[in-house]
């Protein structure tokens, strides 16, 4: 073998591997219910959601907010709060190192995005968790977010709507995440006596802490397809019940058998089913902008609807010369009662 044939195989490796290493990173994705490899592109068209077997995907935080509110008019709440690690904790690494990774990873602050903005017109605000920042456990962080949206909805008089996925409460926090099941409970207790409509949707998956309180506690509680939902996960159950548990529990299907969830929608159509549940909620008209009540209302447009409107009387053909005085009209109206009598007599 000359040199030349040595060389040549080599040179057409070494273009193979460049036109592999050329295909970008994070083009594709495969579905984990069909395993179908998806087109990123196409896949974030649908919102995450496989086009081939209709599996609801995990959506970040931030595009779910982004795609569910209205273009214009958003505003972040509480962006500034960052998680203070208290009580020094460390586990198999520190907390304050677990917190840095997860902001670095995911490029937000802690597991909750919170914006006030509108839907289809309608004044909301609209909360979710970040999944990706630890699990979208529930800290002193997520906890305060949540109030103060709960508190500026509650202010204007507006929606709260919240995106649950999140694995429970904050272990690293101890006492201080357990706290927020109270705190955020009492917050969602002041809309409920103040009739200002919150709605809870839970996505895959919610559990522990934030499912006992905040995420069920929707005056409609709303699921997407297949999302696991429950308070201890299945795996555990099984080992404590030492039963094997029916196929599909805690599934968003098996909640809805069971009287657990309102209703189940897609994820493509929730815009469109919320935005018509709160416009009833809120006495708002079916589309078009919402209506903004005056503080004084028009006194005479008030007037004049209350007021009983006279029926108009039947038409009498008439001359003009012998147009009918009120007391004309009573004695017409007499001979005419008075008429089918005289004919009887006959």
């Amino acid at each position: 073998m000359s040199w030349l044939d040595k060389i040549v195989p080599s040179v057409g490796r070494i273009q193979r591997k460049e036109r592999r290493t050329s295909v970008p990173d994070g083009l594709w994705r495969k579905c984990p219910k069909c395993e179908s490899v998806l087109y990123l592109p196409e896949l974030e068209k649908h919102h995450n959601v496989c086009p081939k077997c209709d599996h609801h995907l995990r959506l970040t935080a931030r595009k779910r907010l982004d795609w569910f509110l209205d273009k214009e008019g958003r505003e972040e709440i509480a962006a500034d709060l960052e998680p203070v690690d208290r009580l020094k904790f460390r586990d198999s690494k520190k907390y304050k190192d677990r917190l840095s990774a997860a902001q670095k990873a995911t490029g937000e602050k802690d597991g909750l995005v919170a914006m006030r903005g509108t839907l289809e017109g309608l004044p909301v605000v609209a909360v979710a968790f970040e999944f990706t920042f630890m699990g979208g456990s529930m800290g002193a962080v997520v906890g305060e977010k949540f109030v103060r949206a709960a508190t500026q909805a509650l202010d204007e008089g507006v929606p709260l709507v919240c995106f649950s996925a999140s694995g429970g409460a904050r272990m690293q926090e101890a006492l201080f995440s357990l706290m927020q099941m109270a705190k955020t409970s009492a917050a969602l207790e002041k809309l409920k006596q103040a009739g200002v409509p919150y709605i809870s949707v839970l996505t895959d998956p919610v559990f522990g802490g934030v499912s006992a309180s905040l995420a069920m506690l929707g005056d409609l509680n709303i699921a997407e397809p297949n999302a696991l939902i429950g308070f201890a996960g299945p795996r555990v159950i099984e080992q404590t019940v030492r039963e094997q548990l029916p196929e599909g529990f805690q599934r968003s299907e098996f909640l809805l058998e069971h009287g657990a969830v309102d209703m189940i929608v897609h994820r493509q159509q929730i815009r469109e089913r919320l935005g018509g549940v709160l416009r009833k909620l809120t006495h708002q008209p079916a589309s078009g902008p919402a209506v903004v009540e005056n503080d004084e209302p028009d006194l005479v447009d008030a007037a004049e609807q209350a007021e009983p409107q006279p029926e108009a009387p039947e038409a009498v053909e008439t001359s003009e010369s012998e147009a009918p005085t009120e007391k004309g009209v009573e004695a017409d109206s007499e001979e005419t009662d008075e008429s089918p009598r005289s004919g009887d007599n006959r």
